[in-house]
């Protein structure tokens, strides 16, 4: 989950689904992405972030943003937020949902899996869409990381049956 489901939240979705098929994990795992707001629904991802992306030999594929919405609290059973206001929107967002208590257990910052942050760091995935190339491909490598780490901590919560 980030602002407008273009840069950060599509980079999270396309990079967990690569891991997860790797891992052979694709059939067990339903990964998406979407907004905390509307301004860019319908919208592709943004083009630095595809660059980025296959630059790194990611197959980006299709994306066509969406904003997050109560209801999905219902359908997954993980929301991940890319920063720290994310979080709160989703978290505010969940007493609107069925079960808000169960909604609000459901969010989780993608940095706490990263095994690179440091104590006190801000675990927020930075925004590069008003920057330059470069916060791109540090975004990426932070995304990879994050992703790793939550695969392995989803993995160790759910043993092979």
């Amino acid at each position: 989950m980030c602002s407008g489901n273009i840069c950060r939240s599509p980079t999270a979705e396309v990079v967990l689904r690569r891991l997860a098929r790797e891992a052979g994990r694709a059939d067990e795992l339903v990964v998406d992405s979407a907004g905390t707001g509307d301004w860019h629904a319908g919208d592709d991802m943004d083009r630095r972030s595809r660059a980025t992306m296959t630059a790194a030999g990611y197959d980006v594929g299709t994306h066509v943003a969406k904003q997050f919405r109560a209801e999905f609290f219902d359908e997954r059973d993980l929301v991940v937020a890319l920063d720290s206001g994310h979080r709160d929107v989703l978290l505010r967002l969940a007493a609107d949902a069925s079960d808000p208590t169960a909604a609000r257990a459901k969010v989780v910052l993608l940095r706490e899996f990263d095994d690179r942050l440091a104590p006190g760091e801000d675990p927020s995935v930075g925004d590069p869409y008003y920057g330059g190339e470069r916060g791109f491909a540090e975004v990426l490598e932070q995304i990879e990381r994050s992703c790793a780490g939550l695969l392995a901590a989803q993995q160790a919560e759910s043993p092979p049956r």
